[in-house]
Order: structure tokens, then C-alpha cells, then sequence
């Protein structure tokens, strides 16, 4: 398997004599290089019953670093099977026009907060209209900057039940229909919302825009995969390292399956323009790519209500998995932490030398 890390390391300083790197690439370019590797931060572990100690390096933490998050992006599908609820769930995929793709590049933060919560705020306020639900509806939104092919194209996902809670009449309301909402009427107000968010926040829209824009409504079942699928994605970058099949003669090849015919297709890129295409969905410092809202909203007053209708027991989620000892197989606990790569490696040699005396 091709690492990322060795990409980085081989086109990196090319990249960076470019210049134009956000504060935030520059720092994931970095923690891709030397997480788990010999310059990286080490800790020690040892076992209790046969004291046996190991030192192993640290991850980088990165969110977008293919290696890291595993367990982070477990816990979080966990939690969220934890609040499923009874009824059917659908996928609700609201995209910015390509006319709007390069403002949102200009202005990251503002434009991706505005596609989080004006979506959100669009079923919302259709689920309180509407003449089944009439009430407060809950949803889990993902913020995706990429297609399948990688190339920059932000859209939010909602997974959402069809189901509301009236405040009012302490009802729990869900809806069998086929279909949720109608989609040309999302798209309708989601568009007005998002034209005037960004007037409100002084960013000069596009000379020319479509009229009609693209709201995808999908019924996803239990919602259970739908949670699974967009967990993939949350923490460990936008490309496994299992996709990217080659790194000759200066160029990456990577696959990718087509969304229509379900092919697996390549795309070949020279080094360089391949790390751009990488670090075009490293998100703001500090922005959170998921998150809950209304009933699912981890601070909202109906949570203990939405416990009662769980639509199934779910296990809590798994604790992180542990170190077991080489020698008796026991599990081995952390005693330091975040030891200077070179300090590290004097102390193995101490060590090594009052085992050999």
C-alpha cells in the first residue's frame, strides 16, 4: 500500500516552494509526515504483570490524516446508532451551484456555516409546516467539500427521521409517505436563504447564477447505513490510501467509483497537483464537519423523550482498544506521553546498556 505520508515527503517541498498554502494546509502537510514514524512524539507503555515495556510512537491527531481517527470515527457512528429513532429515514443532499464554488473557496468558514445551518434551518421549517410532522424534527448534518473524483464541490448531507415532536400537544408525530419533502420546494427556499445569508454577510455573489438549483431527497431506510457511509469520512481525509494505486515517474494514480455506473475508474495527476487536490478539503481550524440538530441536539431538552422511542437497543459504544503485552498478552497500560523523539531515543539506550550489564 502507498502511503501518504511518502507523497508528502517526496512532492511536499515542491508544494511549498509555490507558496499560497493556508495555515491549515501547511499544518496537515506536516502531521502527515511524521505521524507514527521515528521524529514523531513517543509514549510508553508497559504491562503490569511482566513489566515489560514498550515505546511507540504517537499519531498526529490530524483529522484529515488517513492513518489516525479510526476509533474517533467508530465512536461517532456509534453514538449516532445510539439515537436512532423509529420511523423512516432519509438522506437530504443540499449542493451549491459550480457558480459558487470559488466563493466558497474565498470565504471557507462563513460560506460552509452558512450551508450547515440554512439547510438545516430549510427542513426545519418544513417539517413544522408540514401537515403530518407539524412539529420539531431532528437531523444529523455532514459537510462534505468533494465529489467522488475529488474535485471541490461543497454540499451537505442531513440524515433525518420522518418524524417530529409537537411541543405544544406533547405528541410524537411520523410519516409513512414515500416521499419527505418535495424537492424543487427545498431548493426553492434553501436558495433564497442562502442568496440572502450571504448578502447579510457582505460577500458579493456571482455575476450569474441558475435559477434552479439541486435538492436530492433519498429514503434511506432505517438510516443505520446512511450514518455508516458518512462516518467513513469524517475524521480520516477524503482519500483511504488503499484507492491510490501507483506513484511513478512524478505521477499518483488513484481510484475512485463512479456515483451512476458503480465503476471503478482511475484518475492520474502529476505529484504536486495531487497534494493540491488533497489539501482543497483541509476545512477551517476549529469547524465542525457533523453535527446534531433539533431533537438529536445532544443539549436538547427532549433527548430523555427520544431515548423512550429508540427504534432498537444499540450497545453502548466500544471503549478504545488497548495495547496487549508481547510476552503474556495482557493488556498494557500508558505511562508517559509525549517524550521528545531524540530523549526517547537516549532512554532506550540506557536501557539497553543496564540490560546488558
Amino acid at each position: 500500500m502507498i502511503r501518504l505520508a511518502d507523497i508528502v515527503e517526496q512532492y511536499g517541498p515542491a508544494l511549498r516552494q509555490q507558496g499560497g498554502l493556508l495555515p491549515s494546509q501547511s499544518a496537515a502537510l506536516s502531521a502527515f509526515v511524521r505521524c507514527r514514524n521515528e521524529v514523531a512524539p513517543k509514549m510508553l507503555i508497559g504491562c503490569d504483570v511482566c513489566e515489560h515495556k514498550i515505546w511507540l510512537p504517537h499519531s498526529c491527531g490530524n483529522r484529515h490524516c488517513p492513518h489516525c481517527q479510526a476509533f474517533e470515527s467508530q465512536r461517532w457512528i456509534d453514538q449516532q446508532l445510539q439515537k436512532l429513532v423509529a420511523g423512516k429515514y432519509f438522506m437530504i443532499t443540499f449542493t451549491l451551484p459550480e457558480q459558487f464554488r470559488s466563493l466558497a473557496w474565498q470565504h471557507q468558514r462563513e460560506v460552509y456555516e452558512l450551508i450547515c445551518n440554512l439547510a438545516w434551518q430549510t427542513v426545519s421549517t418544513f417539517a413544522q409546516n408540514d401537515k403530518v410532522l407539524r412539529g420539531r424534527a431532528g437531523a444529523v448534518t455532514v459537510l462534505h467539500t468533494h465529489n467522488r473524483r475529488l474535485d471541490y464541490h461543497p454540499h451537505v448531507h442531513l440524515v433525518m427521521p420522518a418524524a417530529a415532536f409537537d411541543n405544544k400537544q406533547r405528541l410524537w408525530r411520523q410519516k409513512e409517505a414515500k416521499y419527505l419533502f418535495c424537492h424543487k420546494a427545498l431548493a426553492k427556499v434553501f436558495r433564497a436563504k442562502i442568496l440572502d445569508g450571504l448578502r447579510q454577510a457582505g460577500i458579493a455573489l456571482p455575476a450569474s447564477y441558475p435559477a434552479d438549483w439541486v435538492v436530492d431527497c433519498q429514503a434511506v431506510g432505517a438510516g443505520d447505513k446512511a450514518l455508516v457511509y458518512l462516518g467513513r469520512y469524517l475524521y480520516r481525509g477524503v482519500l483511504p490510501e488503499k484507492h491510490i494505486l501507483s506513484n511513478e515517474n512524478g505521477q499518483v494514480t488513484f481510484r475512485y467509483q463512479n456515483g451512476q455506473t458503480k465503476q471503478w475508474q482511475t484518475r492520474m495527476l502529476d505529484g504536486v497537483s495531487f497534494l493540491k487536490l488533497i489539501l482543497k478539503h483541509i476545512l477551517p481550524k476549529g469547524f465542525r464537519r457533523a453535527r446534531n440538530y433539533g431533537f438529536l441536539h445532544p443539549n436538547c431538552k427532549l433527548v430523555k423523550l427520544v431515548q423512550l422511542i429508540k427504534r432498537i437497543a444499540t450497545p453502548p459504544p466500544a471503549p478504545r482498544p488497548t495495547v496487549k503485552c508481547p510476552c503474556c498478552q495482557q493488556p498494557m497500560r500508558i505511562l508517559r506521553t509525549r517524550i521528545n523523539a531524540v530523549w526517547a531515543h537516549i532512554m532506550q539506550q540506557d536501557k539497553a546498556r543496564e540490560t546488558a550489564m
